[in-house]
């Protein structure tokens, strides 16, 4: 197990690219990281940096206490799970698993021993005579896990591994990635754009926008506590809702409806006001009104999206809310609602900044 350190880590390119700026990290001894992100955004090329796949323009990248900024990708003992499996076709799945073993010279039963060692952990025993094209995406995706485990290495990498696979499968590999990450305490960096796999599997979550670390810590500390707008706006299922607002002589004034309870924000100066859909309720003297568009049936509770009354733009402002019940609304029917004014979020809408 290791720990991994990132001072100053950038990352420019001859055509003047900046896709990683500035990245300061800690990761700790035995701890699952997440790197999350839109696409585009630098979190797989801050990986691939890890793994000594992209040179590091600026910055010391460290395992444990040595540097490996020019070390080569097969001396930093790190092993990486890709997204298309990267699995040799021609090779069973003993011999996929065994390849890097076979190269650093193992004894022939010390491999065969961590080979079934790990297939069975896997429960891919059964198909260690078998061929990549003979195998599911699923038994794929494990293959190529054991291929990473097998090495004993001191980080796993991982990049986007799940994102080939049906909704069901990804679920159930996630589970099984973060049991095994638990039983095999391998200090992990795990990269997705998809933020539900993000808060399902991370000890912590790094938010990557424009190659920059927006904000880092527990899942439910970036849910509960964001920093930014771009933070509130990307964690979250279904996403935060999001209301143009300003502040007048001590209210928050969204659209026509003027709220208090709202304390010291700049006058003159565009706001977001952003609400989680399960802090918002109806009920029959709520400040804010919607037409309903839709009622999502989720079995115990509900999703209601309407089209919020009061604002002058040209498209209606969208609001969903979460109500812990099976509700029938008409589309087209008119609620009233209020919102937990002590939840509520406030961003400037300029800078992104959080000032409630």
């Amino acid at each position: 197990m290791s720990t991994l350190t990132l001072s100053g880590i950038n990352k420019r390119y001859d055509n003047g690219a900046h896709a990683v700026r500035g990245v300061d990290m800690e990761i700790s001894d035995g701890e699952l990281i997440v790197f999350v992100g839109p696409s585009g955004c630098g979190k797989s090329t801050l990986l691939r940096m890890v793994a000594g796949l992209e040179t590091i323009t600026e910055g010391e990248m460290k395992i444990d206490d040595l540097r490996i900024n020019e070390t080569s990708p097969a001396d930093r003992d790190v092993a990486m799970v890709f997204q298309n499996y990267a699995l040799y076709p021609h090779m069973t799945v003993f011999r996929n698993m065994a390849y890097g073993l076979s190269n650093r010279g193992m004894a022939k039963s010390e491999i065969e021993a961590k080979v079934r060692e790990t297939a069975k952990m896997l429960r891919i025993e059964d198909y260690l005579e078998r061929k990549p094209a003979q195998l599911s995406g699923g038994q794929r995706q494990r293959v190529a896990m054991g291929r990473a485990i097998v090495r004993s290495p001191k980080l796993f990498l991982f990049d986007e591994p799940l994102s080939n696979l049906d909704a069901k499968l990804r679920v159930q590999m996630r589970i099984e990635i973060k049991r095994l990450q638990r039983e095999l305490g391998v200090t992990s960096i795990y990269v997705t754009h998809d933020q539900t796999e993000a808060m399902t599997l991370a000890d912590r979550l790094a938010v990557i926008n424009e190659g920059k670390v927006e904000q880092m810590g527990s899942p439910m500390d970036l849910y509960s506590d964001p920093k930014t707008l771009f933070v509130a706006s990307f964690i979250g299922s279904p996403h935060i809702n999001l209301l143009p607002a300003r502040f007048e002589t001590g209210q928050l004034q969204v659209g026509t409806t003027a709220i208090s309870g709202f304390e010291g924000l700049p006058e003159g100066v565009p706001l977001m006001l952003g609400i989680r859909p399960e802090h918002i309720a109806q009920h029959p003297d709520g400040g804010i009104e919607i037409s309903v568009d839709l009622v999502e049936q989720l079995g115990a509770d509900s999703l209601i999206y309407g089209a919020v009354s009061g604002f002058d733009s040209a498209e209606p402002e969208e609001l969903c809310v979460r109500a812990g019940e099976a509700l029938q609304l008409t589309p087209g029917e008119r609620i009233k609602l209020n919102f937990e004014v002590d939840r509520a979020m406030v961003f400037r809408t300029d800078s992104g900044e959080r000032l409630v």
